[in-house]
């Protein structure tokens, strides 16, 4: 049979040759098939809705994909911080590092309300910075400038541990231009935790109330529960918890709390 007949009657998605071909098929597209989803007419309302981007983008940022290679400093901060917090909530865990303050955190969630959440929190921190150096700092960083630039760059020097990498950015202040900006790239406690309901009550509200009353620093942690990042903006003063943004946003659909949690979570 004619070579040239073979080419033009063989299948155009060819198999791996065993030994050379006697003809070439020249100029092939390098993409033979492109796969796609039928839509299944037999999906809920649940699930058309859950198959949304936006909804399917979230889905795939609670999935943890952040690789952190902690110094011995770092550890050493983890560690500490995470005792403080199960001596105020009288509860351990056998577990290490990051892994052993998220399991504290997911503890807590779990066996307390949040507004009692909030309180072992500020216990836990008030236990693990003392109270000497917290006044003396406060008496000698009175609210100016100078004060809210330092706690920016403070932070973004001190705190990559806890929160992960963060850049101080600039900001309109009463007219002028101000570095008190602190914008962490993707939370880790968030990313760690996949839940918005401990990132609220278990981070923003106790950590804007501690340095506000510890620091007299006001700061409104804005977090962006899309891209997992935060804003914490030194000297502004955050809104209440019934008018903040942050509790009106519902939990990501691979929440492993999302049974508890809900758009009324903070009551």
């Amino acid at each position: 049979m004619d070579a040239g007949f073979l080419c033009q009657t063989r299948s155009p998605v060819p198999s791996l040759p065993r030994q050379k071909r006697a003809c070439k098929l020249k100029h092939r597209s390098p993409v033979l098939a492109v796969l796609t989803r039928t839509p299944d007419t037999n999906m809920t309302g649940e699930e058309r809705k859950a198959s949304h981007p936006t909804d399917m983008l979230l889905a795939g940022l609670t999935k943890k994909t952040t690789v952190y290679n902690d110094s011995w400093f770092a550890k050493l901060a983890i560690n500490y911080l995470s005792q403080r917090f199960q001596d105020a909530t009288g509860m351990r865990n056998s577990k290490r590092d990051y892994e052993s303050l998220t399991q504290t955190a997911r503890d807590t969630w779990r066996k307390f309300n949040p507004t009692q959440q909030h309180e072992l929190v500020l216990q836990s921190l008030n236990r693990a910075i003392p109270a000497t150096i917290s006044t003396l700092a406060k008496m000698m960083l009175p609210q100016c400038t100078f004060t809210r630039e330092y706690f920016a760059a403070f932070t973004t020097l001190f705190f990559v541990w806890l929160v992960g990498p963060c850049e101080v950015r600039e900001s309109d202040f009463n007219g002028r231009k101000e570095k008190n900006v602190v914008h962490i790239k993707k939370c880790r406690f968030l990313e760690e935790t996949d839940c918005i309901g401990m990132c609220t009550n278990l981070c923003k509200v106790p950590s804007q109330t501690f340095i506000k009353h510890s620091f007299g620093m006001p700061v409104n942690m804005v977090p962006n529960f899309e891209d997992m990042s935060c804003e914490m903006i030194y000297g502004q003063e955050p809104p209440a918890i019934t008018e903040d943004p942050a509790f009106k946003q519902p939990c990501y659909k691979l929440c492993k709390e999302n049974r508890k949690h809900s758009m009324q979570c903070s009551s």
